[in-house]
């Protein structure tokens, strides 16, 4: 099995947006055809704008979201208490954490300090 990838808000929104160089814009299209992975504080967050159009909304229901459940709640706790990030960001990290996912993000700061997370930046591929 290849690799699996937990597509960040920021992400998706660049991608839509065409705000990603070309190459990374075809990389992340693959990642995107292949499997969507996304938190339900992805889903919260892309379908929480006041306006939201049917091209989100097919992509938010064709992905697989990852629920909040004990053992996420578990190493969430653990996140935010080692490394003081916000919940939200702690609850996508213990995401991408339990299930082994690389986490495409440009939000790369605010997580690249939690051991053994993998990340993906858009712009650097």
């Amino acid at each position: 099995m290849g690799k699996k990838f937990l597509l960040d808000t920021n992400a998706f929104i660049d991608f839509m947006g065409n705000k990603l160089p070309e190459i990374a814009k075809k990389e992340l299209a693959k990642i995107i055809d292949e499997e969507i992975n996304i938190s339900v504080i992805n889903k919260i967050e892309l379908l929480g704008f006041e306006k939201v159009d049917q091209e989100l909304i097919d992509f938010v229901s064709f992905s697989n979201i990852y629920q909040l459940d004990e053992t996420i709640t578990e190493l969430t706790i653990d996140v935010r208490k080692k490394y003081r990030i916000k919940l939200p960001d702690a609850i996508i990290a213990a995401t991408a954490l339990h299930y082994g996912f690389i986490f495409v993000t440009n939000n790369t700061m605010d997580f690249e300090k939690i051991k053994d997370i993998k990340l993906l930046n858009p712009y650097h591929i």
